[in-house]
């Protein structure tokens, strides 16, 4: 059984109940398709996706509250059209015995049984994935790499054997990461196709993406842990928590400056004056739109940051 998420949702569980979890997010920016109808194009983007057969998903389990705002109505598209047996899951500012029986719901949709071996097998690919993320900002591993590798911490690229494999490769060359600027990515991950790529041809080090690093702190070995653990995710949580914790991540990573990435027509890029006043980094914000390749505006914005840089 493939189960499509819309946003963070415990890979954990849906292993251990015998389904394979794949992130509709991560289809989202090689895909060539432009939505017909849309308020965020990553939302619309998937539901596309799913609804003209590119994307074929078994169940689905949406984030309807306490992340993204806009997935809920494209996920009820879906659900409607595609008939598709989908479960809505709601985070709530951190509270425990909420999500404790979230993920007490989410057990039931997937069937009811947890094979707590599978947990302690997620458990340590994704203490794996922290060493990718650890070695970039020590200069081991570049930043593209550590991106697409860390990102797939949602759902293990719907393979756990062959993603340990391609983190192990990873963690097993021997590279010394040359640069000129060391950057932090906050806010969702661009949607553009390219944008890593780029930053390493203009000799820039992302050494902190904030969402992808929320999917690896998170990983339990017993449902006690997944519920502790996840109930801290800080995109659910009140933005105190959040800026608390992009505010240690930067000082620890020696960051130079701050791009802050917002997605037209979402909620989160009300933050931005928020995040401004209380981050005291140099920060550019940039926006995109749809999937594509990042726009020349955006690379010349992002070229004139690094250069007032020094």
């Amino acid at each position: 059984m493939k189960v499509g998420i819309t946003a963070i949702v415990p890979p954990e569980i849906i292993y251990a109940t015998n389904h394979t979890p794949l992130d509709l997010n991560n289809f989202v920016p090689q895909s060539n398709i432009t939505p017909k109808n849309k308020l965020c194009a990553w939302t619309a983007t998937w539901r596309d996706l799913i609804l003209e057969d590119k994307i074929k998903i078994d169940k689905l389990i949406v984030v309807a509250g306490g992340d993204c705002q806009n997935s809920l109505v494209d996920a009820e598209k879906i659900e409607l059209k595609k008939k598709i047996p989908t479960h809505y899951f709601f985070y709530q500012f951190g509270d425990k015995k909420h999500f404790e029986n979230e993920i007490k719901k989410l057990i039931n949709f997937l069937g009811g049984d947890v094979d707590k071996d599978i947990l302690r097998e997620v458990y340590k690919i994704k203490k794996l994935v922290k060493k990718v993320d650890e070695l970039c900002y020590k200069d081991k591993i570049n930043g593209k790499d550590a991106f697409y590798t860390i990102i797939s911490a949602s759902d293990l690229k719907g393979n756990p054997d062959v993603y340990k494999k391609e983190i192990n490769n990873l963690l097993n060359k021997d590279e010394n990461v040359e640069y000129s600027h060391r950057i932090a990515i906050i806010g969702i991950p661009p949607i553009f196709i390219d944008f890593y790529e780029y930053l390493n041809e203009i000799n820039v080090h992302c050494v902190y993406n904030e969402l992808p690093y929320e999917f690896i702190r998170m990983g339990g070995y017993s449902i006690k842990s997944i519920v502790d653990t996840y109930s801290t995710y800080t995109f659910a949580n009140h933005i105190n928590k959040r800026i608390k914790i992009i505010k240690r991540e930067l000082k620890k990573r020696k960051v130079d400056g701050v791009i802050h990435y917002t997605q037209m027509c979402c909620h989160h890029k009300l933050e931005d004056e928020i995040l401004r006043e209380f981050i005291d980094y140099p920060m550019l914000t940039i926006e995109g739109d749809i999937p594509q390749k990042t726009p020349e505006q955006t690379k010349l914005r992002i070229e004139a940051f690094i250069e007032l840089l020094g």
